[in-house]
């Protein structure tokens, strides 16, 4: 199901100016969402998966490609990194031309990347950013290198909307054990929300589908609010993705003006449904991509 797309808040530090935004709102555009992400050839991740989830929730998607894979659904085989100067001109390029409502950032990949990446959206200001810190595939292949994760938090953290990491990913951002109950992982929203600072209204939304159970819990949490959002936990192979299309998806909702906690349960009640439906798409022979437009086909 897709949400109506409102109006984004004008701005003018992307390459419009205030009035231009303003005419825009009035007008009733419809939104700009950009990912800056790598390349799953499958389609199931990165940056084509977040396309299809921004498309799906009436947001127009704009992608930079930060990182190639060689991929299908059965794990990587190799990745190939873009140069980071070539990264940042991608980004100066159409934040130039476009106006940018939200930005998600998903498989950045390595430090200079990082570096890059972090460099331009200062310059360029974007005002909603959700950082997915991807990390490891499905397959267990490693997509941040090592010495990239204090890149991550140092260059990256400032400039966060919202911080969507899962479990495993949550525990190499604090240098600890994964959370395994949901007790511990109210207490990593709390540590990784402080990481965050203290300026704006900023988000953590970790990821609670590692844990055992029935049901697939999640915490959003902003330094005052912890707000746990529930799904019946869907039984499907088809999972490739998943983090990906959640992220974007929120980034979409974001771009179109739509609160933060609203915007979170739309796109985990999206995701929950496009996980229930991916079972209808015969891809590849391993972890299947989740149905992207279950809503329309």
């Amino acid at each position: 199901m897709a949400f109506p797309p409102v109006s984004a808040d004008p701005r003018g530090a992307n390459g419009a100016s205030k009035d231009g935004a303003d005419k825009n709102a009035r007008k009733g555009t419809i939104a700009n969402a950009l990912s800056i992400a790598g390349i799953d050839p499958s389609g199931g991740a990165g940056v084509l998966a977040d396309v299809k989830a921004m498309s799906a929730m009436g947001a127009y998607a704009c992608g930079v490609i930060a990182a190639l894979t060689a991929q299908s659904t059965q794990g990587v085989s190799g990745i190939l990194p873009v140069a980071p100067a070539f990264v940042g001109e991608q980004i100066d390029t159409l934040f130039a031309d476009v106006r940018i409502d939200a930005v998600k950032i998903g498989m950045v990949g390595q430090r200079p990347v990082i570096e890059m990446v972090a460099e331009r959206l200062q310059h360029w200001a974007p005002s909603r950013v959700v950082l997915d810190p991807v990390m490891i595939a499905k397959g267990g292949h490693a997509l941040l290198e090592r010495d990239a994760v204090g890149a991550l938090r140092e260059g990256l953290f400032p400039l966060v909307t919202v911080l969507t990491p899962n479990l495993p990913e949550a525990a190499a951002l604090l240098d600890q054990a994964a959370p395994d109950n949901l007790r511990e992982m109210r207490r990593a929203a709390e540590r990784l929300r402080e990481k965050l600072g203290h300026s704006g209204q900023r988000w953590v939304l970790l990821k609670g589908g590692h844990l055992h159970g029935d049901m697939a819990i999640d915490l959003l949490h902003d330094g005052d609010q912890m707000i746990e959002m529930s799904a019946p936990r869907v039984e499907t192979r088809n999972t490739h993705g998943t983090g990906c299309t959640l992220s974007a998806a929120l980034a979409a909702l974001l771009a179109q003006g739509i609160d933060t906690p609203i915007a979170a349960k739309r796109a985990k009640a999206y995701l929950t449904e496009a996980l229930r439906h991916a079972d209808r798409l015969d891809v590849g022979s391993g972890h299947g991509p989740v149905h992207h437009f279950h809503g329309w086909w």
